[in-house]
């Protein structure tokens, strides 16, 4: 353990979806430009451990305080330790986190993550807790420096904040009104890094295809695709989450059209019953949704089509959840993400009569889940036999060692395991498979490998692999602090892709 700052160690700990894992990247990017370095797995404990926090689910607050009970004892034996709390939970609960936990050292915001070095230091110096909750964008966030965790994928934000007013979710009031970022900005950050060897890009945004609404274009979405298509060595594009309310035909169009924009969309459906749309304030219907999928389809016949679904929101009845049910069957999802309504103060639906009780909404949950198994596995049978090109990809299977295979990503974002080709290749590199067997949740390529294609983004990663320990990559990107908002698949929570 270092004494001075140039080797103290941290940790990131991150809680919900794809723009706290953006955002903890911005953060450890922040720290190892501040002299930090980062802690290994394993060895001892860190000087600093920061917890980037979600407050979507019922128990993201204990959870949170079970951690940091358990931080308490380490920090009393070891001298210098710190820890700060950030994140969506850090902005509702501001001083709370400090009367809860005395020993936590900074309290900071969804707003001023670049704050981060310089709390940490006054609280040092200072020696007491340090809380800056800010109620608005300061600065974007991709102007941060960032430690990104992969060599070859990246998430790239084009929009911070929500102007819907769903009333299951507390994410606008804690991220604020959208703000959009403009083009140039975006399409300078990824040109930056496919110079690094990226391969694969996903646009990131709270409600990704509203993108436009402050820029007064409401087909800036669909544009901002087609000139990802333009970018050399750019090979892969997608995006989360969009708005059945905002998918409009143009970005339909801009997606079948754009070769390098990969045909897997994440719809979020939340509920097939116009009676608990209408409850939850989302502003479709089960036809309206039913209707861009089958759009989508017929530009895409191949498209991979995946979902959020909340069972047993305040007020559903039988019937509406076997509308749930019926547009499942219609929809063939890919996949789905299913949440029992988490109850969560500071939203309209907590309040809501008609709470339903625990032992029906498990019960629907079930139903809802073995159909939506049964579905994805019909859906992943009708791959058998396809050739596909593989994105290798770096920690997605958990038994390669053991099966002697590798892993990765097909161009609709399936998980392909394959069996280890006979000449070497790296994450980020691309492999020519032929599809034997399917499973729920996977594919499997049990023959040998039709072709290996090593890339930039091998490259990259290989680069990366052999840099001095402690000395990670972080990249600062220098982009201007203009334009608004500010990655790969961390769950959705709550039916909120990103919230």
């Amino acid at each position: 353990m270092g004494t001075s700052q140039d080797s103290k160690s941290y940790k990131v700990v991150t809680y919900g979806c794809q723009m706290n894992v953006h955002d903890s990247e911005r953060l450890a990017g922040l720290l190892e430009d501040a002299g930090y370095v980062k802690a290994e797995q394993g060895g001892d404990d860190p000087d600093l451990v920061v917890f980037n926090t979600c407050a979507v689910r019922e128990n993201a607050d204990n959870k949170l305080y079970g951690n940091l009970g358990q931080l308490a004892p380490v920090k009393s034996r070891h001298k210098g330790m710190q820890i700060a709390v950030g994140g969506c939970l850090a902005q509702k609960d501001r001083d709370t986190i400090v009367r809860k936990a005395p020993w936590v050292d900074v309290v900071f915001g969804t707003h001023n993550i670049g704050h981060l070095p310089a709390l940490l230091e006054r609280a040092a110096v200072e020696r007491k807790a340090q809380v800056e909750i800010l109620e608005s964008l300061e600065t974007f966030p991709s102007t941060l420096p960032t430690r990104r965790e992969s060599a070859y994928a990246a998430w790239v934000a084009i929009s911070v904040g929500c102007n819907n007013t769903c009333t299951f979710c507390i994410v606008p009031a804690l991220r604020g009104k959208e703000e959009d970022r403009r083009p140039g900005d975006i399409l300078a950050e990824i040109e930056a890094l496919v110079a690094e060897g990226v391969v694969e890009v996903t646009l990131l945004g709270q409600n990704v295809n509203a993108y436009g609404s402050d820029l007064g274009d409401r087909e800036a979405f669909s544009k901002l695709l087609r000139a990802c298509g333009q970018i050399e060595g750019l090979e892969r594009v997608r995006f989360t989450s969009p708005h059945p309310r905002d998918f409009t035909d143009d970005v339909i169009a801009a997606m079948a059209e754009t070769p390098n924009v990969m045909h897997q969309l994440h719809m979020p459906l939340q509920s097939g019953s116009d009676t608990v749309l209408k409850a939850m304030r989302r502003s479709y219907r089960q036809e309206r949704f039913l209707g861009i999928i089958r759009k989508v389809r017929e530009a895409m016949p191949d498209a991979a089509i995946s979902t959020d679904i909340i069972v047993g929101f305040p007020g559903e009845t039988e019937e509406d959840f076997e509308q749930t049910m019926h547009t499942v069957r219609e929809a063939r999802f890919t996949n789905a993400f299913t949440f029992q309504y988490s109850k969560r103060p500071g939203t309209p639906a907590a309040e809501m009569e008609n709470q339903i009780p625990k032992a029906v909404v498990q019960a629907r949950y079930d139903r809802l889940i073995a159909l939506q198994e049964e579905i994805s596995w019909e859906e992943n049978k009708k791959q058998v036999g396809r050739t596909l090109e593989i994105l290798v990809a770096e920690g997605e299977g958990k038994k390669d060692d053991r099966t002697d295979r590798l892993s990765g990503r097909a161009p609709d974002n399936r998980l392909v395991h394959f069996s280890r080709p006979a000449e070497p290749v790296r994450p980020g590199d691309m492999v020519t498979v032929e599809i034997t067997y399917a499973a729920p949740h996977h594919l499997l390529a049990e023959g040998p490998t039709l072709a290996v294609r090593r890339t930039r983004a091998g490259d990259a990663w290989e680069k990366r692999q052999a840099a001095p320990a402690g000395k990670p990559a972080g990249v600062m990107l220098g982009l201007p602090t203009i334009g608004a908002p500010a990655p790969q698949a961390a769950a959705p929570s709550n039916g909120c892709s990103t919230c």
